[in-house]
């Protein structure tokens, strides 16, 4: 029997926390807790126990919601005033896995209790404070092919290729820094430009261009390409297909055996063998068309795309500075603009601003988590090949009340993005605001930023670094709120672009 040995480190935290490998145990990020206030949790024992798995649940409707901000902004000012390198703090209550009783707010963040003092003398004594360590990181030839998954027999091989939300981007210069394009954007009625929103640090990555602002008024600067599928997400989706293609053979086999125990035609033969035989058929004539066509995919990708400059999309056209924007928001500005090459995307097939949220979820699995609770369930309409339009925006209001509920009947806000690095995912979007560190230009900064946490214990992270750029948008296809490792909102970034491009758009419906 193996066991695990602790680290010093880990020896030290449990020592002066006991607590420190249980409270947090089977949240995505594997955080050890520091150190926690109020009553401790409860921890199995005995010779066969085992440890808890805990979630994180949003806080969605809470006394201390309207002063969140004033009082957060006293609680990183005391930090700051002891000397704390903080890096997050975030609102957040948590339950056992699969639970429905949650613990009181509590305020996830960086050191020291005293923090309390702050909160009792607001009003809010019976708000817990537990602390954790963490880091915030940032996760960053031929026309691309026409996309309906309708008629593609392998959707999820050929999806990487095309330019269907979920884009998953580089720079041409270094495809190994990853990330995924947001949404399509006009420059203006006028113009046939169609620009692709992502963030800064996906198309110029830092430390190289943070301090950088760009904006490509003179064409004669050299141009800084992007191109679809990095290094990383174009290997990715060649060892898809070739396990695909591998996958199918084996079933093919499987089911030619199986027809063999079911052939030959007997008259008053039970209907039971004749179905099974007549589906048994089926299968396998659907598993030669998907191996034909995973084939073409990859014959046609090792060809024409096998090299970064055969996937040349486009280039960075405007890229301000990544920075914490002055005023009472303070949201984090971390956003660019690709000017697309308008001969590397097929317009008359082009499906415009849609999510593709097929591949790791099926569509009564995305029914069922998108609107869990049995009021509105059987209005909604699964998107026609799972490609959900993007339209509209969620108010800064509906963030903070949100009307939607949960299975458990709680008010919540449930999101979905696509991105690069986990593809489709859902998750419970914060509706109080959590306050980040950053370190930029040497001096430090605090933004403003709106979390995301994970649908389930089971479900995963919402995010991964290289899911960075990607647009997060609710169950209507309303936008959030662009991926950046955190995320301001929608109509932050939409009034900074309008005062780059006055007259910029998204690009229109495509039904």
């Amino acid at each position: 029997m193996r066991t695990h040995q602790r680290t010093g480190s880990e020896s030290l935290l449990s020592d002066s926390y006991p607590a420190a490998f249980t409270d947090f145990y089977g949240l995505p990020s594997n955080l050890p807790c520091v150190f926690k206030t109020g009553d401790a949790w409860f921890v199995p024992t005995g010779p066969e126990a085992q440890r808890l798995l805990r979630e994180a649940r949003p806080v969605c409707d809470h006394p201390m919601q309207d002063s969140w901000l004033e009082i957060g902004k006293l609680i990183y000012d005391y930090l700051d005033s002891c000397n704390v390198e903080w890096t997050s703090i975030d609102p957040v209550r948590f339950a056992e896995a699969g639970k429905e009783d949650v613990s009181p707010l509590h305020l996830w963040i960086g050191v020291v209790p005293g923090t309390l003092n702050i909160l009792a003398n607001s009003g809010f004594p019976d708000v817990e404070i537990a602390f954790r360590e963490s880091v915030v990181t940032h996760s960053a030839g031929p026309k691309l092919p026409a996309f309906n998954p309708d008629v593609n027999p392998v959707p999820d091989l050929r999806s990487p290729f095309t330019p269907t939300l979920g884009i998953q981007i580089a720079p041409l210069k270094t495809p190994y820094y990853e990330g995924t394009g947001a949404i399509y954007v006009r420059e203006s009625s006028q113009s046939d430009r169609v620009f692709l929103l992502t963030a800064c640090h996906v198309a110029r990555p830092p430390p190289a261009h943070s301090k950088k602002f760009l904006s490509r008024k003179n064409s004669s600067r050299a141009r800084e390409e992007i191109v679809v599928l990095g290094s990383t997400a174009y290997t990715n989706a060649i060892n898809r297909m070739i396990n695909t293609i591998g996958h199918q053979l084996i079933s093919i086999r499987i089911w030619e055996q199986q027809l063999e125990r079911l052939r030959g035609v007997v008259e008053g033969q039970e209907p039971d063998r004749i179905f099974a035989r007549e589906n048994t058929q089926n299968l396998v004539k659907k598993a030669k068309r998907k191996i034909v066509h995973a084939d073409e995919i990859h014959d046609r990708a090792t060809k024409h795309w096998a090299s970064p400059n055969q996937r040349v999309i486009g280039y960075v056209v405007h890229a301000p500075a990544i920075a914490v924007a002055d005023g009472p928001k303070q949201f984090n500005q971390d956003w660019a603009l690709i000017n697309l090459y308008r001969d590397k995307i097929g317009w008359n097939t082009f499906q415009g601003n849609k999510v593709y949220v097929g591949g790791n979820i099926s569509p009564p699995h995305f029914v069922l988590k998108i609107h869990p609770h049995p009021e509105g369930q059987s209005d909604f309409k699964y998107p026609p090949g799972g490609l959900l339009q993007v339209k509209g925006v969620v108010k800064d209001g509906e963030i903070h009340k949100p009307q939607q509920l949960d299975a458990n009947g709680e008010k919540c806000l449930l999101v979905v993005k696509n991105g690069m690095a986990t593809g489709a995912t859902i998750g419970h979007l914060a509706s109080m605001e959590s306050f980040v560190r950053k370190c930029l230009h040497g001096a430090k900064k605090t933004s403003i930023e709106i979390a995301v946490y994970p649908y389930g214990n089971k479900d995963g992270a919402f995010s991964a670094p290289g899911d960075s750029g990607s647009m997060v948008v609710d169950g209507k296809g309303r936008l959030v709120g662009l991926l950046t490792g955190g995320a301001g909102t929608t109509e932050e970034i939409d009034e900074q672009m309008e005062k780059a491009f006055p007259g910029c758009f998204p690009y229109e419906i495509v039904d």
